[in-house]
């Protein structure tokens, strides 16, 4: 069953190696496991719900309180101390369109505010419910789940948006496809989701962000329906579809996603490159991108990542090995590793290792084979439990991530670090901070950065903690010119940051599309837009 006040299924751990504690001291300073509230306790503390009996509606406080909060930092103080502020006053769980038409019917009538929910994964404050008097209504859109149309001629697949992802690979595997997109909430989230908020999967670069494998679609708005035909290409006007993807639940709800599919490959590889320091690993990484070389990922770790990685992953004798293997070859206290994802036929992932493996070189990368990478395959959805890992033994973790030109990826990644890294010293508090570029484009490159402190005894104290870390990363971020969110979208948490980036006419025409298609003003409030 799935965790009510932390990630993923509750039969899965990820357990850490005995040095860990050790580690885990030397970085931050020794952890204080601190007493989660008891589910019985955050029950009680339900309020009655404010809405009139509804057929599809459920009240049950079970239900309210697992749809009441995602997986932000914010969001799990909330959960794991039982100190949750609002609550929907209902799910619905809807099965078809009419039921949504029905659902945006009442939620008039009643005054009530509509919240559309896919897996609740989001890390920016997206499901939250708004406080006030008007009450609250969360739609859950997971019985949207069925293969709808498949039309394998023109590699086009149209599922209800509610479908998560292991369930839309498996349908579309059935029948030789995939779709690629691999975000790493990929075994909770929706299609739906990835629409609403620009997800991007982590083998994007040979499959494409979500915006360039969302074809078209059906939404459901408190103004009436939108259907969007998946033509191949128009040239009628604007893309309404840009309008929907990273709407975030202010327009409407997304019931029904075409995608563009592709046949599963015939082979699929991943290795790893380490080099003697970042800029060396940048440079290849730039130069492999920019050659349009197939390469489906490459994920490059700064050094600080790469010996994080290495110090939490156990292996001490598969390390030890590799360690003095790259001694030998010059590379050492400051390596940083690459990964690199070949996939397609057998003789196009060997021709562009070849080529991309010939990059690495003459950066002093050194090519150590399949064994990094294919550990990091394997686990690559593993990673999110390590919150709870590490939460149990009272440390907390949390990421941010941004898209800046290649001329402006160093100092903005030294930017972001240099506002973490001393963070807490009001507190003095050590802060462990590491980063990847995780998405690369002939252009430019995502900056993927992970925080890690300790939990204070006081919830105030820790969310304050997470507040002032939070702000001074994102203000680094617009200082030098990045977008505030590359893959996670605005939410709540973002939309502070987000006139800066689209300017004042831009948020203006969010503001009037917005009114456009929720003319009452129902829709997913205080998320992307500012309603005040």
């Amino acid at each position: 069953m799935r965790r009510w006040n932390g990630w993923g299924d509750d039969t899965v751990d990820y357990p850490l190696p005995e040095s860990a504690a050790a580690i885990l001291n030397e970085w931050v300073g020794p952890g204080t496991p601190l007493q989660d509230a008891r589910l019985e306790d955050v029950l009680a503390a339900v309020p009655d719900s404010r809405l009139p009996q509804h057929p599809l509606i459920t009240t049950e406080p079970i239900q309210r309180l697992r749809h009441a909060r995602g997986q932000s930092f914010p969001d799990w103080l909330a959960v794991r101390y039982g100190r949750i502020p609002t609550y929907p006053d209902g799910i619905a769980h809807v099965t078809n369109d009419d039921e949504v038409r029905q659902i945006i019917q009442f939620a008039r009538s009643v005054g009530a505010r509509l919240i559309p929910y896919g897996g609740g994964t989001s890390v920016v404050g997206h499901i939250n419910p708004p406080e006030g008097e008007a009450p609250v209504l969360t739609v859950n859109l997971g019985r949207l789940n069925r293969l709808r149309r498949f039309d394998e001629t023109s590699h086009l697949a149209t599922f209800g948006a509610g479908i998560q992802g292991p369930d839309l690979e498996a349908k579309l595997r059935a029948r030789g496809f995939t779709l690629g997109h691999f975000p790493q909430s990929f075994e909770l989230s929706t299609l739906g989701g990835w629409v609403a908020t620009r997800s991007s999967g982590q083998q994007s670069l040979g499959y494409g962000r979500i915006e360039d494998l969302f074809a078209g679609g059906h939404v459901e708005s408190p103004a009436g329906a939108l259907e969007m035909l998946p033509h191949p290409a128009s040239a009628a006007g604007p893309d309404l579809r840009q309008m929907i993807l990273g709407s975030e639940g202010r327009l409407g709800i997304l019931t029904e996603a075409t995608v563009r599919v592709t046949q599963l490959p015939e082979r699929e590889d991943f290795h790893a490159v380490f080099f003697p320091d970042f800029a060396a690993g940048m440079v290849a990484v730039r130069q492999i991108v920019q050659s349009k070389l197939p390469l489906s990922l490459l994920r490059m770790s700064t050094s600080v990542e790469t010996a994080t990685t290495l110090a939490l992953a156990g292996h001490e004798v598969l390390i030890g090995t590799l360690e003095r293997l790259l001694s030998l070859r010059g590379i050492d206290e400051g390596k940083c590793m690459l990964l690199l994802g070949f996939t397609g036929s057998d003789a196009l992932v060997k021709m562009a290792r070849k080529a991309a493996l010939a990059i690495t070189g003459e950066q002093g990368g050194v090519h150590v084979g399949r064994t990094f990478g294919s550990q990091w395959h394997k686990g690559r959805f593993h990673t999110p439990y390590l919150r709870n890992t590490l939460w149990s033994l009272g440390y907390g973790v949390d990421t941010l991530e941004t898209a800046v030109s290649w001329q402006s990826v160093p100092a903005a990644l030294d930017a972001i670090e240099a506002a973490l890294r001393p963070g807490l010293a009001d507190w003095d508090e050590k802060v462990h901070v590491f980063t990847h570029l995780s998405h690369v484009y002939p252009t430019g490159a995502s900056i993927y950065t992970t925080y890690l402190f300790r939990l204070a005894a006081d919830p105030d104290e820790t969310f304050a903690r997470w507040q002032t870390l939070k702000t001074a990363a994102s203000q680094a971020i617009v200082q030098h010119g990045g977008t505030i969110s590359h893959q996670h979208g605005v939410g709540a948490d973002h939309a502070p940051y987000l006139p800066a980036e689209k300017g004042e006419l831009g948020m203006a025409a969010l503001a009037d599309l917005s009114r456009r298609f929720d003319p009452v003003g129902i829709m997913n409030p205080g998320k992307l837009l500012d309603d005040a």
